[in-house]
């Protein structure tokens, strides 16, 4: 059982109010909780620290990653260990990037808001105005698991030369595995509801969900984040008919677009330029994340990419226990490139 640490680090909560998300779509509160953990003895010198953004996994937050748990670390208990285990010290920052669909992928969407516009434009100036952060590539990583992991990716990729070092964990990785596994459920949800709009009216109305309805409307979450369509009343299009469940070629091939395994050739020099980037999958992943990973393993080492690839024997949930591996890595070879 994990108890708080003998001398805990402390946590400031900021209320955000962002001018990006302001009138979004969905309604979703443009003022945001950014939780900051700030490393031991922050406060008695004046030390500039590397900043590391966190980025939750779908239908999560930063909040998230503080939650206690009996037989899991929270993120400040998991920081506080690190450090006193010779992990370089860092500013840890918690991002709530949670839409009513439960996430956005950190992509900017006209149907979600734009919140890689957010974290990059608003959030990031913030902390580097507001705590003693090391600027520019050399102060800055990101990483996240699951969508957080697929997120601190196209964050990366998405803006070169601002983050220099990067860690996905079970990210979305190969599109055209990952997501048509829910498909099915997707299009029975909806053709049974009536359309989209009925089957998210039946959703948020009911306290119990089940799984099959969960894995809907993360498909529609996706949608909303990958094919956005300001036509529909819903402000999305689906990847597939929702009565045979076939593709829909010209709109999948917009999610596509967005796979970091179909963009490494393009966009290898932003990939080179990193300082350190770390990737890892669960063997058994139960999204088949794994054979994503593999492949965008495989097209880093194609474009000379140095990657440190990591594959361990577990599926996709329970993962935390691999930031005791990625950050010191992130946070040492920072270190080293900027010293």
């Amino acid at each position: 059982m994990h108890h708080p640490a003998a001398n805990p680090l402390r946590i400031e909560s900021l209320r955000v109010e962002s001018r990006l998300l302001c009138g979004n779509r969905q309604g979703d509160p443009f003022e945001r909780e950014l939780l900051v953990v700030l490393p031991p003895g922050y406060h008695a010198t004046d030390r500039r620290y590397p900043v590391v953004f966190l980025l939750a996994g779908f239908a999560g937050f930063g909040a998230t990653l503080l939650a206690r748990a009996c037989f899991e670390e929270a993120i400040d208990q998991r920081l506080a260990r690190l450090y006193a285990h010779g992990c370089p010290p860092a500013i840890v920052v918690l991002p709530d990037c949670c839409t009513r669909l439960g996430g956005a992928q950190y992509v900017d969407s006209p149907t979600l808001g734009p919140y890689a516009s957010h974290l990059l434009d608003e959030l990031l100036p913030l902390v580097d105005s507001r705590y003693r952060t090391i600027a520019g590539p050399t102060g800055h990583a990101i990483a996240g698991k699951s969508s957080g992991g697929f997120g601190a990716l196209h964050l990366a990729l998405l803006r070169p030369g601002v983050f220099g070092a990067v860690a996905c964990h079970s990210g979305d990785l190969g599109f055209d595995l990952c997501y048509p596994r829910d498909f099915p459920a997707c299009a029975d949800a909806v053709r049974r509801a009536g359309g989209v709009s009925a089957f998210l009216h039946h959703f948020f109305s009911r306290r119990r969900r089940s799984a099959e309805e969960f894995a809907a409307v993360s498909i529609l979450a996706m949608a909303a984040a990958y094919s956005p369509d300001a036509t529909r009343a819903e402000g999305l299009a689906l990847p597939f008919d929702p009565v045979t469940c076939e593709i829909d070629a010209p709109t999948f091939a917009r999610w596509l677009a967005f796979d970091p395994v179909r963009r490494v050739a393009a966009e290898a020099p932003a990939l080179r330029a990193l300082a350190a980037l770390w990737v890892d999958c669960g063997d058994r992943d139960e999204y088949h994340l794994h054979f994503g990973a593999r492949r965008f393993a495989r097209a880093c080492r194609e474009f000379a990419v140095p990657l440190h690839y990591e594959e361990f024997d577990d599926g996709h949930r329970g993962t935390s226990w691999r930031y005791d591996h990625s950050l010191p890595f992130l946070l040492r070879t920072l270190a080293e490139s900027s010293s």
